[in-house]
């Protein structure tokens, strides 16, 4: 599920695996229009092995970001303690993000 929220006059939203977990976040938009656009845009990327990129940070963490056709960074993952763990994140985006229903929340 993307749960979109409006954060000031920010919005932004998350994808959540079925248990709840946050799986990706995405940038803040200065519409609700823009955001639901970028949720949009995870969905259709989200089945291209290019949309993804894995990157390692400085304490040996790994995270992965999606990006839109534009290469514009749409949304940002946790960190995870091994690839195979961002890997494993990778794929629930792709398992999840398609037919996610979106919940606009408080």
């Amino acid at each position: 599920m993307f749960e979109l929220k409006k954060s000031g006059d920010k919005f932004h939203f998350v994808l959540k695996a079925r248990n709840g977990q946050v799986i990706l976040s995405s940038q803040r938009y200065a519409t609700k229009a823009s955001a639901m656009n970028g949720i949009e845009s995870i969905q259709k990327n989200c089945e291209k092995d290019e949309s993804f990129e894995l990157k390692t940070a400085k304490n040996g963490k790994v995270h992965f970001s999606i990006k839109a056709t534009n290469g514009q960074i749409i949304g940002s993952s946790q960190m995870y303690a091994s690839e195979s763990g961002a890997k494993n994140g990778i794929a629930s985006v792709r398992k999840n993000a398609p037919g996610a229903q979106i919940k606009e929340v408080e």
